[in-house]
């Protein structure tokens, strides 16, 4: 033990050993050996910890989507058109307003198939696939009016609307036939849509077909709730909302894009219920040329709560009371506002129009698709033809951004989201997070924290936001401001073990091991990625505890924490080795293995000296006898075996030790 005060009459003991232990290995370059002979791993000299990386959160997706696709899917799939008209939708497109029958947006598709060529074209029949194939599935499960059916008008002599603005970009698809710019969020005001009583008839109903049982993941949060696809007799009482109130509604919401309700197709729907520990969603746009969203809980039942609208501002929250509604192009930023207390249950729907394919956002929705499946050159194709058809896809730029991002082609990357965020008018705290990313990957730390506090004032719980703003701080010698980032993030999500893992280095160079054990303590209960660095630093933590203790005279104590920091390292390499095995996806495992060995010998060397200043020669010999069999190359551990076996007159056996010293010598 380096550094040591003498420890009553053990003292003697623990120094012979140590000085036995000479200074000779067949170490690797990377680790030296300390002046007692054992190994030590040059970073353990430079840096006692290992802190979690930045996050780049380089997947953002809206938190329905991929659920949607997850579970309507499962259904199967043709090629027809929807019951409501009976022919070919490829028939029903052409000579209608909006999708295929809109002679600007032809003209367009013709003009960029001459420039893009034949991948283009492919990609707008798919679109067109794709869209007769999701709305013949809207017609299984939800209601759509049959081709002779005359359809509801609405009516309603005491419901009035609020309009808000929809920000500075408009709709990605269609944005003429919306007349942008316009008040295109619609929120109801005076008498709802249907009663507080009849809107507890349906949560009662929909929790005995098991909704307040399920959850799943949305993006950074956990959603509770389901999808109406399995709820049957919830989604009865929906369909009769959708014929006889919903559909007319929206027809007289948006006359200059819904040419009838009979083109109106409920898509994918929710009933999604929120309470303290299922608070919010991410910030995110709607799968849908449309969306609505209706409240059935009453305010009363909950604290906090609404819907809050980015460009509008982080106090500026919608509330809305049960049974009405809000009504809106689904590309706009949103997010449902967080719940501390109660329970607050909405139904979230998309729509589609049969009648209008939405060509840029499933260009851009393929994209992302192709991203994420590793086909790059494909998937800034589909940006770029997205971008051909609406300039202000800021979604189309953003995802071409985090692919530059990817790359390391940081510069292009930079453009394209600053693009962006000009078309936003910096109203984007996602886009201004991935540029924070953007500045700091090419040392722009300056630049890069003041449009991560940017983003902080747009969205204040964003966990990874403030994780790496937290970083950020840190690298300029903020410690304060890191700390308080961390612990922002842990409010936002008690489960973000990175946070844990730097503030208990911070507290661990600070001298407060008895909080950073805390802190590890966390990071361990999250995944294993994390886990594993947590066990690691709090490994290391323990063996500058036990050092202490011991130097301070208790052995006791110093034993105990060596023994579980032992236990920690063995834990952790079975749980490394079997994710090795399996194809590790962590890329911080290869880095783990290799430290694990300068580690666990540090263990058995200061074990071995603690037992021996506790006179227990004997287990001290089974502990560096354990130590040559696990890391037989190591000449410290021989040098310091040979030393007990001549303490207990084991001369033989010492001599063997010094053989097997000078064979490695």
């Amino acid at each position: 033990m380096k550094n040591h005060r003498p420890l009553a009459s053990s003292a003697c003991i623990l120094k012979l050993i140590a000085t036995a232990a000479a200074t000779s290995s067949n170490t690797a370059s990377s680790s030296s050996m300390d002046e007692d002979g054992f190994l030590v791993h040059d970073s353990r000299r430079l840096d006692l910890w290992l802190h979690a990386d930045a996050a780049t959160d380089q997947f953002r997706h809206g938190p329905i989507r991929e659920v949607r696709r997850k579970i309507i899917y499962q259904n199967n799939m043709d090629n027809g058109c929807s019951r409501s008209t009976g022919q070919s939708c490829f028939d029903s497109m052409l000579g209608i307003r909006g999708g295929g029958g809109s002679t600007r947006l032809e003209q367009q598709l013709e003009e960029l198939g001459r420039k893009y060529g034949q991948p283009f074209l492919s990609a707008i029949d798919q679109n067109k696939i794709e869209h007769d194939a999701d709305c013949k599935m809207s017609c299984e499960m939800f209601y759509c009016a049959a081709a002779d059916e005359t359809t509801k008008e609405w009516k309603s002599k005491n419901t009035s609307f609020k309009s808000y603005s929809f920000g500075a970009v408009p709709p990605e698809d269609f944005s003429e036939e919306f007349r942008f710019p316009l008040d295109l969020i619609k929120v109801t005001q005076g008498e709802p849509l249907f009663s507080a009583e009849e809107s507890a008839r349906v949560i009662k109903q929909a929790e005995e077909e098991g909704v307040d049982k399920n959850e799943y993941q949305s993006g950074k949060y956990k959603l509770g709730g389901d999808w109406l696809v399995n709820l049957p007799k919830t989604r009865d009482w929906f369909n009769y909302q959708l014929e006889h109130s919903l559909f007319p509604l929206l027809h007289h919401l948006f006359p200059e894009i819904i040419r009838s309700p009979s083109v109106l197709r409920a898509h994918s729907v929710s009933l999604l219920k929120y309470n303290s520990t299922h608070p919010r969603t991410d910030v995110h746009i709607d799968n849908g040329i449309l969306a609505m969203t209706l409240a059935m809980s009453p305010m009363t039942d909950y604290v906090g709560g609404g819907t809050f609208y980015e460009h509008m501002g982080v106090d500026n929250v919608l509330p809305m009371d049960v049974g009405h509604g809000t009504f809106r192009p689904g590309s706009v930023r949103h997010g449902g506002h967080r719940v501390t207390a109660g329970e607050r249950y909405i139904l979230g729907a998309f729509l589609l129009l049969e009648d209008h394919v939405e060509h840029v956002r499933r260009l851009k929705n393929r994209g992302a698709e192709l991203r994420t499946s590793g086909d790059l050159p494909s998937a800034i194709n589909h940006f770029e033809w997205a971008l051909a058809l609406n300039p202000t896809c800021t979604t189309c730029l953003k995802d071409w951004a985090e692919i530059l991002l990817a790359q390391k082609k940081f510069a292009e990357a930079e453009q394209k989201i600053r693009d962006a965020l000009e078309l936003l008018e910096g109203q984007d705290s996602d886009a201004l997070f991935t540029l924070g990313l953007i500045l700091s990957e090419q040392g722009k730390d300056e630049e890069s924290i003041a449009v991560y506090k940017r983003s902080f004032e747009l969205n204040p719980e964003d966990a990874e936001l403030c994780y790496n703003l937290g970083i950020k701080l840190g690298e300029q010698g903020d410690t304060k401001g890191e700390l308080r980032m961390y612990k922002q993030t842990i409010t936002i999500n008690p489960n973000f073990g990175g946070a844990y893992i730097n503030m208990g280095t911070i507290l661990a160079d600070d001298g407060d091991t008895d909080g950073a054990e805390v802190m590890f303590l966390k990071a361990i209960e999250c995944s294993d990625e994390v886990r594993t660095k947590g066990m690691f630093n709090l490994s290391l933590l323990l063996q500058k505890k036990a050092n202490l203790l011991a130097t301070s005279g208790n052995l006791a104590g110093a034993k105990s924490a060596i023994t579980e920091s032992s236990k920690l390292l063995d834990d952790a390499k079975v749980d490394i080795d079997a994710r090795m095995t399996l194809g590790s996806s962590y890329s911080e495992d290869a880095l783990y293995s290799s430290q694990f060995k300068p580690m666990r010998v540090q263990c058995h060397r200061l074990l071995g000296q603690i037992y021996a200043g506790m006179g227990d020669l004997e287990a001290s010999e089974a502990e560096f006898l354990s130590a040559s069999e696990r890391f037989p190359d190591i000449p410290g551990i021989w040098h310091a075996l040979a030393r007990v076996y001549e303490l207990q007159g084991k001369m033989d056996l010492a001599g063997e030790a010094k053989a097997k010293l000078a064979a490695l010598q």
